[in-house]
């Protein structure tokens, strides 16, 4: 847990521990980037990060973290409420976002949430090979590239381009791509939906502002191709 106000890191901290999680707690982002990048540093299984950290922010943290390609999930809690810093968490890597203040409970349950998907994606090992147009996804290795250049995508944007490219031309609801790719038990609104996909949108399409792959069917969702 990344969080630089003492009473929140401690109230916070000992409510996991009374859940049965082990926590480790840094006051800023500096610390806690040598902490997850560290050997032995697998063993980290969720980050819960607060956004206003002295020195190296949090939305620094999460963009540093998914740049040197490290996938553990992150519930971001901050007193940043509107639709813009929401909307910025999940386009720099953040898992889900968490508005202060909150409820324990919520956030004990949400902290479950992301760690039953991110097993249930480790579980999943798939061996098969698939292409459209100039894009190849090899699910063994969970990569994906574009004119043969490999491309960096967040866990969610790999999860989501490897359901469009197994089911080409079938339009999604935002509600079914939450079920499929978020889970069942996953709280939050559909404009998660939405911004995973503009960001997918800039690393597949020539042009993400006329996409030619990921089509938006107006009143319904989502196709690809």
């Amino acid at each position: 847990m990344v969080e630089d106000d003492d009473s929140i890191r401690e109230t916070v901290g000992e409510a996991l521990r009374a859940e049965g999680f082990e926590v480790h707690t840094c006051a800023d982002g500096a610390s806690a980037l040598n902490l997850i990048t560290a050997d032995g540093s697998d063993q980290v299984d969720l980050i819960v990060l607060d956004l206003m950290l002295p020195g190296l922010g949090g939305l620094d943290l999460c963009r540093e973290l998914r740049r040197i390609n490290n996938t553990t999930p992150i519930l971001v809690i901050s007193a940043r409420d509107s639709e813009t810093d929401r909307v910025l968490g999940l386009e720099v890597g953040a898992d889900d976002y968490l508005v202060k203040p909150f409820g324990l409970r919520e956030l004990v349950a949400r902290c479950r949430a992301l760690l039953r998907r991110s097993r249930q994606a480790e579980a999943s090992t798939p061996s098969e090979l698939h292409s459209y147009a100039n894009l190849c996804l090899f699910s063994s290795e969970c990569r994906v590239t574009r004119d043969g250049t490999d491309l960096t995508l967040s866990p969610k944007e790999y999860k989501i381009l490897e359901l469009f490219i197994q089911n080409p031309k079938r339009v999604w609801s935002r509600d079914q791509l939450l079920e499929k790719i978020w889970g069942v038990d996953f709280i939050g609104d559909t404009k998660t939906v939405d911004v995973h996909i503009r960001w997918l949108r800039e690393k597949v399409e020539d042009e993400p502002s006329s996409p030619q792959l990921i089509r938006t069917v107006r009143g319904f969702g989502y196709r690809f191709g």
